[in-house]
């Protein structure tokens, strides 16, 4: 399967570059945060999870070790073929038709972001297709200062810098993204599109899916815990 290019994403880096922009060797090179830790506390023990854009696999393996079955979803074959442990599908999120429901469901990695309105409402509506009427949908959203405190950088404490580089309007509520990443022995970027959201668009958007917030699960709300409404 052949994916077009995404309009406006791009990347720079070794290795294979999927159509919105994400290094494949990179996102292999990244940490685990707490994200996994945020997951499990916010779903019932070896529950049946649908990860949709899992990349690499990040968050898949901490969750497989866990106890829980993911079924990992992503549009790029190269991502997926490094996910061990779990069931693997490619496929664009948009277009996902399993014809079955999981425990929960996860959308990650700021992709309810999407500058596209209408991919974004495909997104939540494989989101609201998928999840059990007793389960929930975990959503990753942009934090506040996200858009606002730029240029910012971070270095891990495994030794690569990452870079916000500039965050620009060039559509109404649009921005375009340039994020750097420096390791010592090699460095990427990733050009992509974003639409900020404010709680309450965020909100908006969930219930024109049919869901609804159950919790924030941070106190940064950036992690959210939804269900159907």
């Amino acid at each position: 399967m052949e994916l077009k290019k995404r309009a406006g994403h791009q990347g720079t880096g070794p290795g294979a570059i999927t159509p919105d922009g994400c290094a494949v060797e990179l996102y292999s090179r990244l940490p685990v945060g707490a994200e996994p830790d945020i997951i499990a506390g916010a779903v019932p023990a070896g529950a049946r999870i649908l990860e949709l854009g899992s990349g690499v696999g990040r968050m898949t393996h901490p969750l497989v070790e866990r106890g829980f079955t993911v079924t990992a979803v992503d549009e790029s074959a190269e991502m997926l073929e490094r996910v061990r442990g779990a069931k693997t599908i490619c496929s664009p999120i948009e277009d996902l038709d399993l014809g079955e429901r999981f425990d929960a469901v996860l959308l990650a990695s700021f992709l309810v972001h999407t500058a596209d309105l209408e991919v974004r409402r495909g997104l939540l509506r494989t989101c609201a297709a998928h999840v059990a009427a007793d389960g929930c949908v975990l959503v990753q959203r942009e934090g506040a200062d996200y858009h606002t405190e730029v240029p910012r950088e971070r270095v891990d404490p495994s030794g690569f810098t990452v870079r916000i580089a500039s965050s620009e309007p060039i559509a109404p509520g649009v921005n375009s993204v340039r994020a750097e990443y420096e390791f010592p022995d090699a460095s990427w970027t990733q050009t992509f599109r974003v639409r900020p959201l404010t709680k309450e668009q965020f909100e908006e958007a969930l219930a024109e899916a049919g869901l609804r917030v159950d919790r924030y699960l941070t106190e940064d709300g950036i992690w959210v815990r939804a269900v159907p409404a």
